[in-house]
């Protein structure tokens, strides 16, 4: 596949449950190279990413989608070796909603894979963008995955982060993660005329307008399973991951449970369910 302006990828070596072969790392440009989500602070990917500088070539950007540490850890590395500045949303905790920023308050520590060190030389906001001699990024604030989630936009090709996958889902881990911000951030990419996806796991997205129905159906589904069990009786979110998740392996039951976490948080908000004594992954729930 060839690209215009050229788009080249290395796939950073941290293999997992969690994030498939490993981290994308896109290179666009001919000249001045924007490098989109650096990766995990790895020697060797950090050696990877300066080799495929050729002659002629130099980075010039660097952009991070969102600061979990698979996609951001290796910007500092990166900008000290390159003399490029480091572009992103904010900091990890940045782009929160007032309820998730009041229930990171009241949780135990989590920041599972969080970037808490993660600091842009440079904030990309909503509909900004940047430019080389043969390229143009603009910037979607797409909260969700994490609250400071960017996609960026290469006239219709878009680098989709950890938003849109081919290869799996999503974790909308709460705090960090909000399940309202990340349907409405779906409804937006609908609403664009999308070529493919490039994301920051696994393989380019095709038919993207098929894989957001895909995705927004899913959600709707686990809805409904999280309803559908309410409706027998009040409950908590161990039981009701099991019922729901019977299919997957023992090692991603805890993150099944904040993703079911997440649904709850959104369905109380929208009146649906009720938090007993308050909203918690402790609580009792209990349809309205």
């Amino acid at each position: 596949m060839t690209f215009d302006p050229p788009i080249r990828h290395l796939l950073a070596p941290n293999p997992s449950p969690l994030t498939g072969a490993g981290t994308n790392s896109w290179l666009v440009g001919s000249t001045a190279l924007a490098v989109i989500d650096p990766g995990p602070d790895d020697p060797a990917h950090l050696a990877a990413i300066l080799a495929a500088v050729g002659p002629g070539q130099h980075i010039s950007h660097i952009l991070v989608t969102h600061a979990h540490r698979d996609h951001s850890a290796l910007a500092p590395r990166l900008a000290a070796a390159t003399g490029a500045p480091v572009h992103a949303f904010g900091t990890a905790v940045e782009g929160r909603s007032p309820l998730m920023a009041g229930l990171a308050a009241s949780l135990p520590a989590q920041g599972e894979g969080l970037d808490i060190a993660f600091t842009p030389d440079r904030r990309l906001a909503d509909g900004d963008s940047l430019s080389g001699p043969d390229w143009t990024l603009a910037a979607l604030h797409t909260p969700g995955h994490l609250g400071g989630h960017l996609c960026l936009a290469l006239g219709d090709t878009l680098f989709s982060g950890d938003h849109v996958m081919g290869w799996a889902t999503s974790i909308v881990s709460p705090p960090d993660g909000d399940m309202g911000d990340y349907m409405a951030s779906l409804d937006r990419l609908v609403a664009g005329s999308w070529r493919r996806f490039l994301p920051g796991h696994g393989k380019p997205v095709e038919t993207p307008s098929a894989r957001i129905a895909e995705l927004i159906a899913h959600r709707r589904q686990r809805e409904r399973q999280i309803l559908a069990g309410l409706a027998k009786g009040p409950d908590r979110i161990p039981a009701l991951t099991g019922r729901i998740y019977h299919d997957i392996p023992p090692a991603l039951l805890p993150a099944a449970e904040r993703n079911v976490f997440a649904h709850l948080i959104d369905l109380t908000n929208r009146n649906m369910v009720v938090a007993i004594p308050s909203l918690h992954p402790d609580a009792e729930f209990v349809l309205s």
